[in-house]
């Protein structure tokens, strides 16, 4: 696959070689294990050049009405749209998540973000009246925004549409290990007309962008979505500067089958909800609470879903599941599985190693396990793959309990044929987000965690209001 400008970085409203010659990273096809590329390898010049360019773009771009921002932010959609199949294939080629889902999700989900901002930026009063005084919404400054390689274009836009519907202005360092879609976007930004400096995109390593984004003393606030490790290294790095930080960070999320629950219906969609992506969503439901008398009636609709999920080539559109992104994450959900074994665990189905038919690649069997009680390592650590756990429970108060022992708190999910019920262990769930009955994704609803998945939220107007200050103007309003 042919990618343009991946040598080089998009800096104040052009592409531009680092400042400092240094070999580029490869980028590894998780199909073929082989190189099918390489992205700059951006340093802390390249940041300060960016930081430079946003702080001097910032004042003007501020002072933009928000009529012009929603003009900025439909040409940037229209551009989207128009290159919807290039951003899909660039998906599928550097992080090797199956065509027919970057089509049907990671492309249009990425897109609705830009819809979303533009509708929330359309209806949104940046000067409230409070008695004699305003409360003003002002755009926050210069954001450095760190973006993940498991939904590249979607963290991107979550993250930039918001960030110019306020206002500010943004220096973007996306995962190098999935850029060329991060790259086909920054063309976008040039082609759309954004403004010098207001966009900004440095590539290379977490430790050497990414840190110097964090400790940056002219960056106002850091938006970061990735494992909880790095949230806690970017927070400590950019705690000396008092800038605001948020966080989309790990997730172990509960799905409780209460026993009224359409089990032909919730299972198969709690496996596929489970396994989206192949497991890579920090969000995805890998803990299914079950009572314990359905236990084995569960685990035999769990393996039959599981067995309908045709793993293998990502640009066969009849394949449902990829390989995982990179060698590193293979590894790990490797051991993980290895680990839930050894901790005996009821292996349903899957297990260690490639499918048989495939020799090759970062391909991995659809693994359900079984009689997973709370403790164990697969129940309460981020495997970040396509490994789900069956924990039996007693009773509802039992089923809360073990939703809750978690140090993670981002996403979860309530099964039931009673709707009054579902609400009431809903609201006991400690977590930023309750999915009741497998809804329709809302772009409006705020997303964020509770605990160690993070702080802050995105989507729709929450995520706005991340990317603002507020400030009291006492007798604005003469009485």
């Amino acid at each position: 696959m042919e990618m343009s400008r991946c040598d080089l970085l998009y800096l104040d409203g052009g592409w531009r070689l680092p400042a400092r010659p240094a070999a580029a990273i490869p980028i590894i096809s998780p199909v073929t294990e082989a190189a099918i590329g390489s992205v700059a390898r951006g340093s802390g010049l390249d940041v300060d050049i960016a930081v430079a360019a946003a702080r001097g773009a910032f004042p003007s771009f501020a002072a933009t009405s928000p009529s012009e921002r929603i003009h900025l932010l439909k040409r940037i959609l229209t551009l989207l749209e128009e290159r919807f199949e290039n951003l899909a294939q660039a998906i599928c080629h550097e992080m090797g998540s199956a065509i027919a889902f970057v089509r049907a999700s990671q492309v249009p989900f990425g897109l609705a973000h830009i819809r979303t901002a533009i509708e929330v930026l359309a209806d949104f009063r940046f000067i409230k009246e409070q008695g004699t005084t305003a409360i003003a919404k002002e755009a926050i400054g210069v954001c450095g925004l760190i973006t993940p390689w498991n939904w590249p274009l979607y963290q991107i836009t979550a993250k930039v549409a918001p960030a110019l519907a306020a206002g500010c202005t943004i220096v973007l360092k996306p995962s190098e290990l999935s850029p060329f879609s991060a790259q086909l976007f920054a063309q976008i930004m040039h082609d759309a007309g954004t403004p010098p400096g207001v966009f900004n995109m440095v590539t290379g390593t977490g430790e050497d962008v990414g840190a110097a984004l964090a400790s940056h003393s002219d960056i106002d606030m850091i938006s970061i979505t990735g494992s909880t490790r790095a949230g806690v290294l970017v927070a400590q790095a950019a705690a000396p500067t008092v800038k605001r930080v948020t966080q989309e960070l790990g997730g172990k999320s509960p799905n409780i089958l209460l026993d009224d629950a359409d089990w032909a219906r919730v299972v198969p969609l709690g496996v596929a909800a489970a396994f989206r992506n192949v497991g890579q969503s920090c969000s995805a439901p890998t803990r299914m609470l079950v009572p314990v008398k359905r236990l084995r009636e569960v685990e035999e609709l769990a393996a039959s879903a599981a067995a309908t999920m045709t793993v293998g080539d990502p640009l066969n559109e009849a394949t449902v599941l990829g390989p995982l992104a990179n060698l590193n994450q293979f590894d790990k959900v490797q051991d993980m599985i290895r680990i839930g074994i050894a901790e005996g665990a009821k292996l349903v189905c899957g297990g260690p190693g490639r499918p048989e038919d495939l020799s090759k690649g970062y391909f991995v069997k659809p693994t359900i396990f079984s009689e997973v009680r709370s403790g164990m390592r697969i129940a309460q650590e981020e495997i970040f793959g396509p490994v789900l756990c069956l924990i039996p429970y007693q009773d509802e108060d039992e089923a809360i309990r073990i939703a809750n022992d978690t140090v993670y708190g981002l996403g979860s999910h309530v099964q039931s044929g009673d709707i009054q019920r579902a609400r009431r262990v809903a609201g006991k769930i400690r977590a930023g987000q309750v999915h009741i009955n497998h809804p329709a994704w809302d772009g409006f609803a705020a997303f964020g965690g509770y605990k160690q998945s993070g702080n802050g939220r995105e989507y729709g107007v929450f995520g706005l209001e991340e990317y603002l200050e507020t400030k009291a103007i006492l007798g604005f309003f003469p009485g």
